[in-house]
């Protein structure tokens, strides 16, 4: 199977467990639920999703149990964006070309649709008929990433760095937790999936925390280079924010040798360790890298 093919499958298989989630948790009559379907199925890349696949694959897991976990990865993701684009967050009124869930539903109703993702991401996991030390893992890996410790604390502070300088141990405080804590949470969760402990695949674990900066320092490029068609919301945002990014911090040059020296240390981790098999995720990185939306 070729990478194209593969990726293709993964996405068809993240999109699969997504619809069956919105069918089993979600409630047709609630207005709530219809915000919480219209950002979760409105297209965007699955990356996390692909990963926690991938990541099983490789380790050769159960691929089912899997379906669940990044299902349940892809609506944190999608709560966060929803949160993320709120007037009292990042102010955003596109999202993946559309508008964004506030300005369809209202705050209110977005903010709660923000909200019931949130929850039914770890329904999905309880409910889901698999090993149950997995499904244990799963949440603590998938609480951990997404709270005080993770992507919750990177957005406080992203917040409280808007109108004043960071330096280069913050910043990567910050997108280490507000991006990079979902991303490593993605690879973490196929490893739960394998039944794998994390002390048996340390070059997984580098992998995974190099991609996250490695997505964070791509989007703080684009947010200056690419045009708002091509990433389907606002751009230049970060700059009218006075945000503190790898572009401020680095410069345009050496924020692109950065995020290459990141993905060769990744992909060097998993080769070495993995061979031939880990050629997805191998691929995945350098398109993650080169991406231009």
């Amino acid at each position: 199977m070729t990478y194209d093919e593969q990726h293709a499958v993964y996405l068809a298989r993240c999109d699969r467990a997504l619809s069956m989630a919105v069918q089993r948790y979600f409630s047709p009559t609630s207005k709530v639920s219809e915000a919480a379907e219209y950002t979760l199925m409105n297209g965007g890349k699955r990356v996390r999703g692909v990963l926690t696949l991938a990541a099983c694959d490789l380790l050769a897991g159960d691929i089912r149990m899997a379906e669940v976990f990044a299902a349940a990865i892809e609506m944190i993701h999608a709560f966060s964006l929803i949160h993320d684009d709120l007037p009292c967050m990042d102010d955003d009124d596109m999202r993946r070309g559309k508008p964004a869930a506030h300005i369809v539903y209202g705050e209110a109703t977005a903010l709660l649709a923000g909200d019931l993702l949130a929850i039914e991401a770890f329904e999905a996991i309880a409910a889901a008929p698999y090993d149950a030390k997995a499904q244990l893992r799963a949440t603590a890996i998938l609480a951990k990433a997404s709270g005080a410790g993770g992507m919750i604390f990177g957005q406080e502070l992203d917040l409280k760095y808007e109108t004043q300088r960071a330096d280069e141990a913050t910043l990567h405080e910050i997108h280490t937790n507000k991006t990079g804590a979902l991303i490593k949470a993605s690879i973490q969760l196929g490893m739960a999936a394998a039944l794998t402990a994390e002390d048996q695949a340390p070059a997984l674990l580098t992998y995974a925390e190099n991609i996250g900066l490695v997505f964070q320092i791509i989007d703080d490029i684009l947010d200056v280079t690419a045009t708002p068609e091509q990433l389907g919301k606002p751009t230049g945002s970060d700059a009218r924010k006075q945000k503190s990014t790898f572009v401020t911090l680095y410069g345009f040059e050496r924020s692109q040798k950065e995020a290459a020296r990141l993905t060769v240390e990744a992909v060097t981790a998993l080769r070495q360790a993995y061979g031939d098999t880990s050629e997805f995720l191998c691929q995945y990185a350098e398109q993650l890298g080169a991406r231009i939306h």
